[in-house]
């Protein structure tokens, strides 16, 4: 029988076991939890299936699926999850439970409060996404070595933004700072040439789960 939805409640999109397919920890067999809504609407957005749907589970519910894939590392993701109430609460659980947990934010909410011991992977939303405006730069702030900004590029517009950005944030100081391109509009080559020949302090990195599988929601 279900536990009986409460406070505590998420409304998850999918749980499921796979490799990391972005950030540092690329390559890492990885659970994610995937929660449903999120307050964006990005162009390139390639889960929008997370935007409605889904389960009410509790969080005892929700660690106990994770615990079940025997996997160390977890990655809450959406959607926003941060949209969720819970989602502070289950970063803090996951972490106690021993896992490494690192969160996939859209940087337009506020990061503060979040377990330190997580690693926030940070979106920020250049031009093309039409989502720019949303940026909440004082997230920037609490951010340590510990975590990553994450920037996807469209077209030259946007990686002139993002390199200004770079530049005149000093983003390269603060964390980690991951290029990526929007799959199927920029191409890969391009965008790395433009990394290199700029010298620009950012790690260059592709979706590998796309590459691997393509589209497919889960593996």
């Amino acid at each position: 029988m279900t536990a009986p939805i409460g406070a505590s409640a998420l409304t998850v999109s999918e749980i499921f076991l796979s490799l990391q397919g972005e950030s540092t920890r690329v390559g890492l067999p990885t659970v994610f939890v995937r929660l449903t809504g999120c307050p964006l609407r990005c162009s390139w957005c390639d889960t929008v299936y997370a935007f409605e749907g889904g389960r009410k589970m509790t969080l005892p519910e929700v660690l106990a699926e994770v615990a079940g894939y025997g996997v160390r590392h977890v990655c809450v993701t959406g959607g926003e999850p941060l949209a969720q109430r819970g989602c502070r609460q289950l970063l803090h659980e996951l972490a106690d439970a021993g896992h490494s947990v690192s969160l996939e934010t859209s940087g337009a909410l506020d990061i503060a409060g979040v377990d330190q011991r997580v690693s926030r992977i940070v979106d920020l939303k250049a031009p093309g996404s039409g989502e720019c405006e949303r940026n909440r730069w004082q997230n920037l702030e609490h951010l340590t070595a510990d975590d990553e900004i994450k920037i996807v590029v469209r077209d030259r517009v946007d990686y002139d933004w993002a390199r200004r950005q770079i530049a005149e944030r000093r983003l390269a100081a603060i964390c980690t700072v991951l290029l990526s391109p929007v799959a199927g509009e920029l191409a890969p080559a391009t965008l790395a040439a433009w990394i290199v020949e700029d010298r620009l302090p950012v790690r260059f990195q592709l979706q590998l789960h796309k590459i691997l599988w393509g589209n497919a929601r889960s593996r």
